[in-house]
């Protein structure tokens, strides 16, 4: 699925082309996503300007000014399982699994391709300040708010494992389960040990393995697993770099011993057993 480099790769993929554009038309192909289109969509859409794209944990914000510059809203847009945002231009057929298009007033389009269609485009009237998703996220992990202290108050007395942990939008938003497994193997922590068992200064080095993760998956363009690619169809290259995911049964970069294989809240999570304790 795609994560937090993923939708940030997407956005700083199609940022330059799209924003300042006037949305033209609007075509959705298939309305059914996990959150059905607004049925008032095109009507909303048609004639409106797109302003600074942003992104939120996993979530994309495109904030459009109507008539006079006023605010007409904001786009929520969320990849799912496979779902991707790519550049297209006028005359370029649909695939397949192309759900919605926004048509551009230079010629561009802004296609939506979702073949499991978990993702979806929703409206919001009043902006993202009164959301129910994204008021309950906690920070983002690239911000001055994520540190080991806020990791080490929080995971006090949680019995829960410290992949699952890590993983939680509450505490830290975008940290999936790629990212989770880099990040401990870097920190040199097992991912089964109980959050609440784990000392501050092993935080701080914990904190500090996400944001180098995540920031070194950004610059290479995201993993590419699956379909997924950036806006402008380039695949993403940090998967030539993972050290513990999807490696089960390999040896570890760091000391050559095998790598294992668990289950840790419903998800596969490797680690090696002699550099993570």
């Amino acid at each position: 699925m795609p994560e937090l480099p993923e939708v940030e790769t997407t956005r700083r993929g199609i940022a330059p082309h799209v924003e300042g554009r006037e949305i033209t038309e609007v075509i959705v192909r298939q309305a059914r996503l996990r959150v059905p289109v607004p049925a008032d969509l095109v009507e909303r859409l048609v004639g409106a300007r797109i302003g600074p794209l942003s992104r939120r944990a996993k979530y994309l914000l495109v904030p459009l000014t109507g008539a006079n510059g006023c605010s007409a809203g904001t786009l929520l847009w969320h990849l799912g399982m496979s779902g991707s945002l790519r550049l297209a231009r006028l005359g370029e057929l649909p695939k397949k699994h192309d759900h919605v298009d926004l048509v551009l007033d230079d010629g561009g389009i802004l296609r939506y391709h979702d073949p499991r269609r978990f993702g979806f485009v929703d409206w919001l009237a009043e902006g993202p300040a009164g959301d129910a998703r994204l008021a309950r996220l906690g920070p983002e992990p690239l911000s001055d708010a994520f540190d080991g202290a806020r990791l080490f108050a929080l995971s006090r007395r949680r019995r829960l494992a410290v992949k699952p942990f890590l993983m939680d939008n509450a505490v830290v938003v975008g940290v999936g389960n790629i990212y989770a497994a880099e990040a401990l193997f870097l920190a040199g922590i097992d991912p089964r040990r109980a959050a609440g068992r784990i000392a501050r200064e092993r935080y701080d080095r914990l904190a500090a393995a996400v944001r180098e993760v995540l920031a070194a998956a950004i610059t290479q363009g995201g993993t590419t697993l699956r379909d997924f690619v950036g806006g402008t169809g380039e695949p993403g290259y940090f998967k030539q770099r993972l050290n513990v995911y999807g490696r089960d049964g390999e040896p570890c970069r760091r000391c050559g011993a095998e790598l294992r294989l668990v289950t840790l809240g419903q998800r596969a999570s490797v680690f090696c057993g002699q550099c993570q304790t």
